[in-house]
């Protein structure tokens, strides 16, 4: 049974090892095809989006790949580090949660000001306009709060010389597509301009941040048995490693170890799920 354990926790983080991996190659391509590490650019590479798809893809590398050395070589000493960055990241994850329930009004506010700032943004980061024009069109929403908001945006303010002034991105569209088949780009140009009544055939006149809370409140199930998942497979990888750390075996080589990095003729008691085995020390 313990070797079962064993196997199933290496080919489990084996697979999370690569899909970090995979996070943190996207991270750092995305970095470098926009050219974050540039002079001009440096400063602002600690609002990249693709700065989070790094340190996460690093984070889950890096725990991963504990669990997986450490269950394939029976290293114990890596599998108690992975057994407590995991009981650490789930202590996070449930402290979150309450804060997050108690704490939503903040958050709307950190949702607006996000929001408002990648609107802002919107023509000088690819990322941020990619996720602005995915939430728009996805949630059929347009701004913030309003259409009108997009007039935070340079070009599409009323004061800008160009022909995007006083319009909104195409993703605001009802009808984003011209005689059905064909794109068209400039569909919200002069939309500011328009009162709400005449503005609902051309765009969406709701804002993101009711359409994000609409649709949490309609998959809150989804989410919840989500949360549920992955809590349970966490504490699922704790037991098993903790598991493995009690075979006798395993704690008689912990305890071994620990003899060969501090020397001294004693005799070392290391717990198994059954009794104690005493280790004698070698002369």
């Amino acid at each position: 049974m313990d070797y079962f354990l064993k196997y199933f926790l290496f080919l489990c983080n084996l697979l999370f090892t690569v899909l970090g991996l995979v996070v943190l190659g996207l991270g750092f391509w995305g970095l470098i095809s926009k050219e974050s590490f540039a002079q001009e650019k440096i400063g602002n590479i600690g609002t990249d989006p693709m700065l989070a798809l790094v340190s996460l893809g690093f984070l889950l590398t890096l725990l991963c790949l504990s669990g997986c050395v450490g269950a394939i070589r029976e290293n114990c000493f890596l599998l108690k580090a992975f057994s407590f960055a995991v009981l650490a990241l789930i202590s996070v994850q449930v402290l979150i949660a309450i804060l997050a329930y108690g704490m939503q009004d903040q958050i709307g506010g950190y949702l607006r000001s996000g929001m408002l700032a990648a609107m802002a943004r919107y023509q000088d980061d690819l990322d941020l306009r990619f996720i602005a024009d995915e939430i728009q069109s996805n949630l059929q929403c347009c701004g913030a709060d309003t259409y009108r908001d997009w007039e935070i945006n340079i070009y599409y303010n009323c004061s800008a010389p160009g022909v995007l002034a006083c319009g909104v991105p195409a993703t605001c569209c009802v009808d984003p597509l011209e005689n059905g088949t064909v794109w068209n780009s400039q569909c919200g140009v002069g939309a500011q301009l328009l009162d709400e009544f005449t503005a609902q055939s051309v765009v969406f006149l709701g804002g993101c941040l009711g359409g994000i809370s609409r649709w949490i409140e309609q998959h809150e199930a989804l989410i919840g048995t989500a949360a549920v998942v992955v809590l349970g497979v966490q504490i699922v990888a704790v037991f098993i490693s903790t598991r493995l750390r009690g075979r006798p075996l395993w704690s008689g080589l912990c305890c071994h170890s620990l003899l060969q990095a501090w020397p001294r003729p004693s005799s070392c008691f290391c717990a198994s799920n059954y009794d104690k085995i005493q280790m004698t020390t070698l002369s």
